[in-house]
């Protein structure tokens, strides 16, 4: 069984990665090779093509990058020829996933589409597009599935892989260990992000954040977690320029999740990440002036992050461009940290990571990959 997978950044590479162990837990003697990162690699995919050198988001940056893109879509094409695939799997990253599917179809490779384009937020045409060219869709959030049922796909909801991926590996007391937390000492976890334009525009409002927050809790202590891609020495000559010691702390970020007690999140995957690991975080966004106004006219729901999304309301603040300002952002963290203020927005956590489904997502996925590899063998 040869499987062609795709997956085109940092939180992709982590589902691509859970699933290549999955499909080979069930079928030891299947191939996985395409696009991805050290998480599929540690898996045992092959990565032809790493995503760390086509990563890119926001509408102005892809535009830019669009020649680039169609290269990367005719070596695609190159090797589905070379080592015809049974089956191409698409994880999220649509924009480009979705025009290398339209390449699969026409040489024959049925098509499964795993976390498919977010048309229940924008452009809702997209889940036809996608209903015409995937042989299945499976989706990872019930409004998402909703929306790819009304469009006529073969869809089935399988759940949240998160709930199988984001898992402790020590105990809170070890963990609280490694990353250095001090007894009675509050927390704050840093997460700027991946990408290059997260991190300049982003990261430093963060920093102007702390002394405000050290104000309040002069016992606070602050970490940031260190994104796989992102070299260490551009994170300490940032961090050079805060007027309050920060500590740069590198994998197992579950563990560091699950020992701080608020965080400060770029908008993103992580943030559901850290409510899985009943972190409240502070939501953090920033982009191109044009791109945002492209965004506002186009996108159709209320909320950035997943968890408000799942919610139905904002149980996280939101500061996306003008609201994300140091004190905005000192202001948030303080009321997480005050017991009462804490415990609802845990409790709200709670219920809203309920609605991501049962645990084995994963597992399910898998199955029907081969499932569908198989039927057109």
């Amino acid at each position: 069984m040869r499987i062609f997978i795709s997956a085109g950044e940092a939180s992709g590479d982590l589902h691509a990665a859970a699933l290549t162990r999955e499909i080979l837990s069930l079928a030891p003697d299947a191939e996985v090779f395409g696009m991805g990162g050290d998480a599929l690699r540690s898996a045992g995919g092959e990565v032809i093509f790493d995503y760390k050198d086509n990563s890119v988001m926001g509408f102005v940056e892809v535009l830019r990058k669009l020649p680039d893109l169609f290269r990367l879509r005719d070596a695609f094409r190159q090797v589905m020829v070379e080592r015809k695939p049974d089956i191409f799997v698409t994880v999220d990253y649509p924009d480009f996933n979705m025009r290398v599917a339209k390449v699969a179809k026409q040489l024959g490779i049925p098509v499964f589409s795993f976390i498919p384009p977010s048309a229940w937020a924008w452009r809702r045409g997209r889940a036809k597009m996608v209903a015409r060219l995937a042989a299945r869709v499976a989706c990872i959030y019930p409004f998402a599935y909703e929306v790819y049922k009304e469009a006529g796909a073969p869809v089935e909801f399988v759940g949240n892989p998160l709930v199988d991926i984001v898992k402790p590996t020590m105990s809170q007391l070890e963990a609280q260990k490694a990353v250095g937390k001090r007894p009675g000492h509050p927390l704050i976890l840093l997460l700027p992000g991946s990408r290059q334009g997260e991190l300049r525009g982003v990261l430093p409002v963060m920093l102007e954040a702390l002394p405000l927050i050290k104000k309040d809790q002069p016992d606070a202590d602050f970490i940031l977690q260190k994104a796989p891609n992102v070299d260490r020495r551009e994170l300490e000559a940032a961090l050079d320029t805060s007027k309050i010691p920060v500590r740069i702390v590198e994998g197992h970020p579950y563990d560091t999740m699950g020992a701080c007690d608020a965080a400060l999140a770029t908008s993103g995957t992580v943030v559901l990440e850290a409510a899985l690991m009943d972190l409240p975080s502070v939501i953090c966004y920033k982009a191109s002036p044009i791109s945002m106004a492209i965004a506002k006219a186009l996108v159709k729901v209320k909320y950035a992050g997943l968890p408000n999304l799942l919610a139905g309301r904002e149980i996280l603040p939101e500061l996306i461009q003008e609201k994300m300002t140091p004190e905005n952002m000192a202001r948030h963290v303080l009321r997480f940290l005050d017991p009462a203020e804490g415990a609802k927005v845990h409790q709200d956590l709670r219920e809203a990571i309920y609605k991501l489904g049962a645990p084995g997502a994963v597992k399910r996925t898998a199955a029907l990959i081969l499932e569908t590899a198989k039927e057109k063998k």
